[in-house]
């Protein structure tokens, strides 16, 4: 092993310790519940806003709510 200067060595620990520490924070940020929850919501709030995607949700609205009537309406 070359025979390195210990200030170098201090600063390459301390460089490492704080990529580290950036990293730890990223993973944590990432993995926290609450985001990941309104990440998911925001996700199905956009899908469910999608032309395509309500029309059918309205349709099949329409649909159960027919059938409830009809079956409130035979008893």
């Amino acid at each position: 092993m070359a025979d390195r200067d210990p200030d170098t060595i201090k600063r390459e620990i301390d460089q490492a310790r704080n990529q580290l520490a950036s990293t730890v924070d990223i993973l944590a940020e990432r993995a926290n519940p609450t985001r990941l929850a309104e990440d998911f919501k925001a996700g199905a709030v956009r899908f469910v806003k999608k032309p395509a995607v309500a029309v059918t949700l309205a349709g099949v609205g329409a649909l159960l709510l027919v059938l409830t009537v009809r079956r409130i309406k035979q008893r």
